[in-house]
């Protein structure tokens, strides 16, 4: 137990030192391209979820209608 407390007492700091790196404002082209590429994955993923969504929810009134139709 000791051991791990002083292996998390040298990696805390180190952490900390990490992440104070460049302080670059302006973002690069890359990141651009990276931000657009997940944009297009999500929109990807939206469309046939609301495709699904639609059709759900047709079954259940085209449903709920013929069966008080037939009745």
């Amino acid at each position: 137990m000791k051991a791990l407390a002083t292996i998390m007492g040298i990696i805390a700091p180190a952490t900390a030192f990490a992440a104070s790196g460049a302080s670059d404002e302006s973002s690069g082209i890359f990141v651009w391209i990276f931000l657009g590429f997940f944009a297009m994955i999500v929109v990807g993923q939206l469309v046939p979820a609301i495709m699904l969504i639609t059709g759900l929810v047709k079954g259940i009134v085209a449903k709920k209608v013929t069966g008080a139709e037939e009745k």
